[in-house]
This record gives structure tokens, sequence and C-alpha cells, in this order.
């Protein structure tokens, strides 16, 4: 940068991606809290993912689709990783055969419920209450926090 050159010209733009695990970061940060998240999100992905299946497979693949739509327009890497960790995710539900409505039932619930612990012991309320995508952003926000800890960029 030179002595005339200006600041604001020479800053990158904040990518979208860092601002929605910023502004999601606001509300996550106790470490109960999030090692709660760590292990809930993933597990409410999952049951939605095997209810959707269990309603009718193509159901849970147009969705999944939808969100990687979402995640491409974010981030590449996140993009990859959710859809491996969705084809995963739909590989397990069709494991389950008939265990899967009441099992992913009960995920959802238990892991909801200690969602709500979670942001209890914060003192915080859930970002989706301020914006739905929040819902979407929740898993990236723990994949985030594993990225920053191998050293790894998104």
């Amino acid at each position: 940068m030179t002595p005339h050159s200006n600041p604001a010209q020479t800053a990158s733009p904040v990518r979208q991606i860092d601002y929605l695990l910023a502004q999601y970061g606001q509300s996550h940060t106790h470490p109960t809290n999030e090692l709660i998240h760590y292990v809930a999100v993933p597990l409410i992905v999952f049951s939605l993912v095997g209810v959707l299946h269990w309603i009718h497979p193509t159901l849970a693949l147009v969705t999944i689709a939808a969100s990687i739509v979402y995640y491409a327009r974010l981030s590449t890497v996140f993009m990859i990783i959710m859809a491996l960790a969705s084809a995963l995710m739909l590989y397990v539900a069709g494991l389950l055969g008939t265990a899967l409505l009441p099992v992913c039932i009960g995920v959802f619930v238990v892991s909801w419920i200690f969602q709500f612990i979670g942001h209890n012991i914060e003192g915080k309320k859930p970002s989706f209450f301020e914006d739905l995508q929040y819902l979407l952003v929740a898993p990236l926000f723990a994949l985030s926090k594993v990225f920053l800890k191998l050293g790894w960029k998104w």
C-alpha cells in the first residue's frame, strides 16, 4: 500500500460465508454450547434427511440438492463436504429400514432439547430466530471449527 492509496480500495470484501459464520458465532461462544452444537447439529441434519427419505427418497434427494446449491454459493469446499456427508446420511438412512422413522424422530427431539439447553447456558437465543437461513449455516459453523483446528481454509 502506498501512502496515497485508499485502504477501502485495497481491502478484500468480506465473503458471504465469513459474514454468516461470524454472525452465527456471536450466539455460540460458550464452550459447552459449542460442544453441544458439534454433536447435535449433525444429528439434527441426519434426522431431517432420514425423515425426508422415509417420506420418499426423491424428496430427500431434492432437498439435499437445494441445500447443496445454497452451499455452492457460499463455499466450494463446504459444498463438497456437505454433499459427501449427505450421501453418507442417505446411506445410513437406507440401512435403518423400518427403524428409520422412530430413530430419526427420537434423534431430532433429543438433539433439539440439547440445543436449547446449550442456548440456555449461552444466554442467547438461537440464530435462526432472527433468520431462517441460519438453519443451513449451523452445519457449516460446526464444520468451520473443525477446519480451523486442522488449519484448513474454506
